[in-house]
């Protein structure tokens, strides 16, 4: 048996999965955010771990008998965060997680201070990346900068707790801006330009590679037989692409979770940092992961049911299962600022078009059209690095609707395809990567593709009169830098 705990942004999910890679049972346990200024989103780590643990106990009190039973753990977790530890490895504010745009100013003094930002990293420097969240630090808290001893990203702080080794794996490693993408390796070129060198940062493995065991009080806790291994894991996409089998070249998938993003996984550093498509190292060795990102996905449509006082799925009955025609509306969906292919932390949404004859239905189809077309941009981003996509698999909690896929397929005009479970992807990922450490069996003999359920297929009318809307929805965009 293997576990995948997967700390995202809105829940931690925790899936316990069989030696037949069958889906045991699952538990997920919600998380919250602060924004105690305007772009300033923060999160405290005693809730991961209190939302990790009840998940856990939760497992226990179900399926005991399994949960006894399991070898190895993987983890996967939102990226870019950053969590400052004192010398007793004990948080020293709260994680500045990635969608936070406070440190734009930072961002132009660190490709100042390291020309070779762009190079080495394949990226762009950004206020999501960890990097220049300590530049901040520095400048407004230097109290908490002089008493940092060490710095974490989400999931490795778990680790951490589970099981007192701060280890970290190479493609979350890849969202820090401290990593050198082709050596797979710390800079510390990169490290001396944020004030900090190699003793602050975690060991490096692969993801797939064993870890750290889990300490022994947890197992007891939890009724384990043995101490079970946790592997090195991986950012939440390179995780979801583990568990959807895009393991090679010519695979491409979306993920439509809080953010989203369009990536592929290629077997060479195809960098376009200037179009802002971000480079990761892959969670297996000698690849890497290229991806345009938004900052806002199926937040979006969170955003709209609050609005509108209902739930999500309240939203969405009314649409039906496609489009019959673009709306009338548009949607900028820069909630939270925007990365491909702006680059711009301080843009808001937009809501264009409306009329006194505007219902509720057009508007949440304009949502979903924003959102489509915002991955339009993250596809043209993408060919301009060489990188053709000819179809996608759709992963995260926005895959469950079908008429949000068929407008993917259209603006997109891609096939489109859905899994039975894709957005436990990541989570299912990461209990891959826990299985690989354990048995060092071949990558490609575990992490097989999932059987497709439904592909939605472009309409040529429908995807012409999207086609015909996407420069006008581009317009919209007035850079704010």
């Amino acid at each position: 048996m293997y576990l995948g705990i997967d700390l995202g942004t809105s829940a931690v999910k925790t899936v316990l999965v069989d030696d037949a890679q069958r889906v045991i049972a699952s538990e997920s346990r919600a998380l919250t955010i602060a924004s105690p200024q305007p772009g300033y989103f923060e999160q405290d780590p005693a809730q991961w771990l209190e939302a990790t643990f009840a998940t856990l106990d939760a497992l226990k009190a179900s399926h005991g008998k399994e949960l006894a039973a399991v070898e190895g753990i993987g983890l996967s977790g939102q990226m870019h965060g950053a969590v400052l530890l004192d010398a007793s490895d004990r948080p020293l504010r709260p994680c500045i997680l990635w969608n936070d745009g406070r440190s734009a100013a930072e961002c132009r003094i660190l490709e100042q201070r390291w020309p070779a930002l762009r190079a080495k990293t394949g990226n762009k420097a950004m206020p999501g990346f960890t990097a220049p969240k300590l530049l901040w630090i520095a400048t407004h808290e230097p109290e908490i900068f002089a008493a940092t001893k060490r710095v974490l990203m989400p999931k490795a702080y778990l680790r951490l707790v589970l099981t007192g080794d701060a280890i970290e794996d190479v493609s979350d490693a890849s969202g820090s801006l401290w990593l050198d993408a082709a050596r797979r390796d710390w800079s510390d070129a990169a490290l001396a330009a944020t004030g900090l060198s190699r003793a602050h940062m975690p060991r490096l493995v692969e993801g797939c590679a064993p870890a750290a065991t889990l300490r022994s009080e947890f197992a007891q806790r939890w009724g384990m037989a043995r101490r079970p291994m946790i592997a090195g894991g991986a950012g939440d996409n390179p995780a979801g692409a583990i568990g959807i089998g895009a393991i090679r070249p010519g695979t491409a998938f979306i993920s439509l979770g809080t953010s989203g993003a369009l990536l592929a996984p290629t077997n060479h550093i195809a960098a376009n940092p200037d179009r802002v498509v971000h480079t990761f190292c892959h969670a297996i060795p000698g690849m890497w992961i290229q991806a345009g990102a938004i900052l806002s996905a199926a937040s979006c449509l969170a955003w709209a049911a609050r609005l509108f006082g209902v739930t999500e799925a309240e939203l969405l009955v009314p649409l039906g299962s496609r489009p019959q025609a673009p709306s009338a509306v548009s949607f900028l969906p820069y909630l939270a600022g925007e990365r491909t292919p702006h680059d711009d932390p301080v843009v808001r949404g937009m809501l264009d078009g409306l009329s006194h004859g505007t219902d509720r239905t057009a508007i949440v189809q304009a949502v979903l059209e924003g959102v489509a077309f915002a991955l339009a941009d993250c596809r043209d981003a993408l060919g301009d690095a060489g990188i053709v996509v000819a179809e996608a698999d759709v992963i995260g909690g926005g895959s469950r609707s079908r008429f949000w896929l068929s407008v993917l397929a259209n603006v997109l005009n891609l096939p489109i395809h859905r899994f039975a479970d894709g957005e436990t992807g990541a989570a299912f990922g990461a209990a891959r990567l826990g299985r690989l450490a354990v048995t060092g069996e071949a990558i490609e003999a575990v992490c097989t593709p999932p059987q497709r359920v439904e592909t939605f297929a472009p309409d040529r009318g429908l995807a012409e009169s999207y086609a015909e809307r996407l420069p006008a929805w581009r317009g919209l965009y007035r850079p704010s830098l």
